[in-house]
């Protein structure tokens, strides 16, 4: 009888703890980002926190999901983007810790140099503000417009000043552009949204925008009323330490690095340099 006692509170025991088990739900969406959110998911489980990871297919459903609880945390956006959508709609979110920084390309499967876009050539760009911005700014870069008192990362295509090669401009949906772009003369978008498309080479832009602004660096963003939860930040922790994570990462982005930059780890670099 003693043993099966011992058996049965040996059972409850364990029991009780799956059954304590944290369990969140992640907002990303597809490539390197989600393919990284899922690598964490699997290291979190070993810490006790069980991820339901939820992929979206545009910007703007994860945070609606996130406002109202639907999802407890996102990872797709920089903030810029968040300021925008918080903005617009008063959203009550909060970015709670640092990603990873993308590159931004100017690509195009018709040309191998700036210098052969065709005059009234087609133009795709993200149709949103903040990569919008970014997006003229690199076009800037390129020689092929100017923006009005040089731009910046809320400039609009209204801002567009000089334009020598009257190229036309196409607002679409930014995970959308490199399906676009084979109906375009060149587009700008992010390499890993190519890589997941395996539509060509992600390395193969004409410019690149460069990866030392840490403000377009993706952000864990969580409803504003759990920016302090230990869960969630402890699973932020758990994708920064995780080797899992970074190999996801970099296969993500090509195994090319120049197509992105961790920041959290240029932080924790700076940090020890300044120590010495």
């Amino acid at each position: 009888m003693g043993i099966s006692i011992k058996i049965g509170l040996a059972f409850l025991t364990l029991a009780s703890l799956a059954m304590a088990a944290d369990k969140i739900r992640v907002g990303t969406v597809p490539g390197a980002y989600g393919d990284s959110i899922e690598a964490a998911a699997k290291e979190a489980k070993k810490y006790g926190i069980e991820v339901e990871v939820i992929e979206f297919t545009d910007g703007t459903t994860p945070n609606i999901a996130t406002d109202k609880g639907d999802i407890d945390l996102n990872y797709h956006q920089h903030e810029p983007y968040l300021n925008n959508a918080i903005k617009e709609n008063g959203y009550k979110l909060t970015p709670i810790g640092w990603g990873s920084l993308a590159n931004i390309g100017l690509y195009s499967t018709k040309y191998k140099s700036l210098d052969d876009i065709p005059i009234k050539g087609k133009v795709a760009v993200a149709n949103d503000p903040v990569n919008q911005g970014r997006g003229l700014l690199l076009l800037q870069k390129a020689g092929l417009i100017k923006l009005k008192n040089g731009g910046g990362d809320q400039s609009t295509l209204e801002d567009i000043v000089e334009n020598p090669k009257n190229l036309h401009f196409i607002g679409v949906e930014l995970m959308q552009i490199v399906r676009a772009i084979d109906d375009v003369d060149i587009g700008v978008t992010f390499p890993h949204y190519v890589a997941a498309s395996g539509a060509f080479d992600p390395s193969s832009a004409l410019l690149w925008g460069g990866i030392e602004d840490r403000k377009y660096t993706i952000r864990f963003v969580v409803p504003t009323a759990k920016k302090d939860d230990p869960v969630l930040h402890k699973f932020v922790k758990i994708y920064q330490t995780s080797e899992a994570v970074r190999e996801a990462l970099k296969k993500g982005f090509n195994n090319d690095a120049r197509l992105y930059t961790l920041t959290w780890v240029e932080d924790e670099k700076n940090e020890k340099e300044t120590k010495k």
